[in-house]
């Protein structure tokens, strides 16, 4: 296993490379230039020659990936084209609003899905199935930030029970810090919810034909037993790996849905960071978003193992 294991982080370099070659060379291929960003409507050729030479964009894009790589190499992700603030410092100033949107979206969708699929299986055709099943559709086709503005239209202007927008750290106290993440995370969750759903149930029609869920019945074993205790062990492959794909889809959510609940994200800094052609910000966050990709599917491959014993590596 510890074999497997290293000789999969091996294998990351190479992908994480080429994303770092393709990321660099369309970011500086495409129309734009940062300086005329940076200096203004009314600046005059001198000034802009002036930042494109403290920048390094006068230098051939071949030379400024050498020092890009070259500073990556030691951990240094460069600095902000606008804010002069060290990318990583920027990448950790904003990394608590995310980790905690994406956390409670994990948490609440696996604690909705699961049961709700489980029981879609168990009555499967029935008036309940149908039920889960249409509500799965409509969770998978209204676009996320949708869901958003109608949560905060209904909950928070029209009810008032929520905050619209914000966001209050943990340690800002527990029921702030709540009451601000409960729209963003049920929005974020719906999508993934109504797909998550889905598969478990047909993951668990498809083992309860199975022969040991027969012998599993002829023992006297309670329906509740067979459902939780052979079917759904036996149907987590499909389901860990759905999931583990829900998370990793997360990254776009999560820029659609700070945006939406002005939460200051990872998102948002992705937002504000494209609109401002802050190259090595950009750089920084694709690369993040990429290994963390990258290890959400080491993590998948290595729990297919848990859930069916038969699976070696």
């Amino acid at each position: 296993m510890i074999t497997y294991i290293a000789r999969r982080l091996l294998a990351t370099l190479p992908v994480i490379v080429m994303v770092a070659i393709v990321i660099f060379a369309i970011l500086r291929l495409t129309p734009g230039d940062p300086a005329a960003i940076i200096a203004g409507d009314d600046a005059t050729a001198a000034q802009l020659e002036q930042i494109r030479q403290t920048m390094g964009l006068d230098q051939p894009i071949y030379t400024q990936f050498i020092v890009w790589v070259g500073r990556l190499l030691q951990g240094d992700l460069g600095v902000s084209l606008l804010s002069g603030t060290p990318v990583l410092q920027m990448i950790a100033g904003r990394m608590g609003p995310t980790l905690a949107l994406a956390v409670s979206t994990i948490v609440l969708t696996v604690l909705i899905a699961i049961p709700l699929g489980v029981i879609a299986a168990w009555r499967q055709g029935k008036l309940l199935d149908r039920l889960i099943m249409s509500l799965s559709v409509l969770g998978f086709s209204i676009p996320t930030f949708v869901v958003g503005y109608l949560l905060i239209y209904f909950f928070a202007i029209q009810l008032n029970w929520l905050p619209v927008q914000g966001y209050k750290p943990l340690s800002a106290g527990l029921l702030p810090f709540a009451q601000r993440l409960i729209l963003p995370t049920l929005a974020l969750s719906a999508i993934y919810v109504a797909l998550i759903a889905r598969i478990t149930r047909s993951s668990i029609i498809e083992v309860m034909g199975e022969d040991y869920i027969r012998t599993a019945r002829a023992k006297g074993l309670k329906e509740k037993a067979v459902l939780m205790r052979h079917a759904l062990r036996n149907a987590a492959v499909p389901i860990v790996t759905v999931i583990g794909i829900g998370i990793a889809s997360l990254i776009s959510g999560v820029v659609v849905t700070e945006s939406v609940f002005n939460l200051p994200g990872l998102g948002r800094l992705v937002v504000e960071a494209v609109l401002a052609r802050d190259y090595p910000v950009i750089q920084g966050l694709i690369l993040l978003f990429s290994i963390v990709y990258i290890l959400i599917n080491l993590i998948v491959d290595l729990l297919y193992t848990v859930f069916d014993p038969r699976i070696r590596y």
